[in-house]
């Protein structure tokens, strides 16, 4: 693993789990394609920590108000998982895990930063006909990746993903060996960062 670089910003990301009309499910994002950085991509609410944050429980908190309008006070924060370094953008991110006591009202709250929000069901993410691996068109960056709600989960967003729904028990076995090409379109958006 690479060791976070000096002046590596710190961030957070909020895990929202919570019980849907399909079940219990997780809470993502997707990134508008207007964006300079990460264009289009699907994501956990997330952003850097600023100095008015209570640490990364409050900017997970805030980001995941701003971007999809959840109300902080019906999340239960259950714990925070250990830091992860992202060289490619030099950010620490913090994932925060918590439960949607209370869910509210979801739409992307920033135009100009949210395309769509959904609440993603653990069944359609374990469901191994919506799982694929990923290679980026250089050849490099295989990685699993997820085909729900319209969006294509790739990158960090899949990867810790991954790592959730395994830890949680929740995984089924799935196809490994099917390998598909990142789409054209995403790395048209993935090449301005």
């Amino acid at each position: 693993m690479t060791e976070p670089t000096p002046g590596a910003r710190a961030a957070a990301v909020l895990i929202l789990f919570g019980e849907g009309p399909d079940g219990p499910d997780i809470l993502l994002t997707q990134r508008a394609a207007t964006l300079n950085k990460h264009a289009g991509q699907p994501a956990f609410p997330g952003g850097r920590i600023d100095p008015g944050d209570d640490g990364p429980v409050g900017a997970a908190l805030r980001e995941a108000w701003e971007e999809a309008g959840v109300e902080p006070s019906g999340v239960d924060v259950l714990c925070m998982l250990p830091e992860l370094y992202l060289s490619h953008s030099e950010h620490r991110v913090t994932p925060v895990a918590a439960w949607w006591r209370e869910p509210s009202e979801i739409a992307p709250g920033h135009p100009g930063e949210v395309e769509a929000v959904a609440r993603v069901p653990i069944a359609e993410l374990v469901d191994p006909s919506n799982r694929v691996m990923v290679r980026h068109t250089t050849g490099l960056r295989l990685g699993p990746a997820f085909r729900v709600r319209d969006m294509f989960v790739w990158g960090f967003t899949a990867a810790l993903l991954t790592r959730v729904l395994d830890a949680g028990g929740w995984n089924r076995p799935w196809n490994t060996d099917r390998v598909e090409e990142l789409p054209q379109d995403i790395v048209n958006l993935a090449v301005r960062d």
